[in-house]
């Protein structure tokens, strides 16, 4: 147990919400306009947790120029918001542990590989986006997840060391990069299962009863 400062930094999609399965709708429709298909596999390989402009030339296997990734993100991204928009719930207990964290004056950011359209949305659909001390996405980046930038630049947004931070994760590339970073990890079973997060600090279904003891616990 310590008592030193600490903060929390929190992936979005999968955390926040539980996106994915929206976000899966929606790039199955794009490589469908698109005479593309992609399995499980390239998806928690390649997608989940990384930038369009890293995944999209991966996919159609061929160097695209920014202006086209641009384009393609758009029209991957508006199918995304419009399969969502209805289901635009957070993840059982986090508006809860984002309110407990700000009783406890514990700064906390949002650090997500997705676009700031995105963010947004979500966090504004939520009425959340008042509770972070700061907001980066992945303009603010120019690699994603599993490299470890978002999380070293977001734990400097909120005035502390990576060392001191906690990341709240649900994908593999994203434990990585918080790992990297040297954060503590906490892994959400959204997207991968216990075993497959077993490299976390500590691995949780939601944020249902997580506290600040077990916050501490974990350094």
């Amino acid at each position: 147990m310590t008592d030193f400062s600490f903060g929390v930094l929190f992936d979005m999609d999968g955390v926040i919400v539980d996106s994915n399965p929206a976000h899966k709708i929606a790039i199955n429709l794009f490589c469908k306009n698109h005479n593309k298909v992609v399995d499980d596999v390239f998806m928690q390989s390649k997608i989940y947790g990384r930038t369009n402009q890293e995944w999209i030339p991966e996919l159609f296997e061929m160097p695209l120029s920014e202006s086209q990734i641009l384009i393609y993100a758009n029209e991957k991204e508006q199918l995304f918001r419009d399969i969502f928009k209805s289901d635009l719930l957070p993840v059982a207990g986090v508006i809860e542990f984002i309110d407990h964290l700000n009783s406890n004056q514990i700064k906390i950011a949002v650090a997500t590989s997705a676009p700031g359209e995105n963010a947004e949305f979500i966090l504004t659909g939520l009425k959340i986006k008042n509770r972070f001390d700061a907001v980066l996405d992945a303009s603010h980046v120019k690699k994603g997840k599993p490299n470890p930038d978002v999380y070293i630049k977001a734990a400097a947004a909120i005035g502390l060391a990576p060392k001191q931070c906690i990341v709240l994760e649900d994908s593999l590339a994203g434990v990585q990069a918080g790992k990297s970073a040297g954060c503590k990890v906490i892994g959400i079973t959204t997207t991968h299962s216990r075993e497959e997060l077993d490299a976390c600090d500590l691995v949780v279904d939601d944020f249902v009863g997580l506290g600040m003891n077990e916050l501490r616990s974990i350094f």
